[in-house]
């Protein structure tokens, strides 16, 4: 049963998700949640701290492969910047791990969670609820992009 880890890349806040591919066909939540780094640390401090974290999730559950957001263009660049060395540090660690990365635009999410490739947050956090099986929607929204950017790296290598 093969288990994928899907990172949505930020700057304080990093969405993180293990989902896992059911025998039955059936897509499972194994865990989710969010890397957050202090804003009183250096940009150094909180990248290591993003590396350390992503590490110690790939070791405790043993994903067999990786999905991360791809970057989007951002008008702010300092932004867009910093989400880019978060997102440099979250492929360093994937990889090393020596773990297939599947990289997804947000319209490829949208589209491979909704069907809809412009479809709003909200549509694709219930989707997500709905797909998983959930109660609720997964908070906080970074967790969600990242069991939605998951589940598209599994239907992906589905098909």
């Amino acid at each position: 049963m093969p288990l994928v880890i899907g990172i949505d890349p930020g700057t304080a806040t990093i969405g993180y998700a293990i989902i896992r591919d059911n025998p039955d066909g059936s897509i499972e939540a194994i865990d989710y949640g969010a890397i957050i780094t202090p804003k009183t640390d250096t940009a150094a401090v909180r990248l290591v701290q993003v590396y350390e974290q992503v590490t110690n999730l790939i070791a405790h559950y043993h994903p067999d492969s990786a999905a991360v957001e791809k970057l989007f263009f951002q008008k702010n660049i300092t932004t867009a910047i910093a989400v880019g060395q978060a997102r440099g540090v979250v492929m360093l660690a994937l990889a090393q791990a020596g773990l297939e990365i599947g990289e997804y635009t947000p319209n490829e999410v949208k589209l491979a969670v909704t069907g809809y490739g412009s479809a709003d947050k909200r549509q694709v956090q219930e989707m997500v609820k709905v797909l998983l099986s959930l109660d609720t929607i997964p908070k906080p929204d970074d967790a969600a992009d990242a069991l939605a950017i998951a589940i598209t790296h599994l239907n992906t290598r589905r098909y």
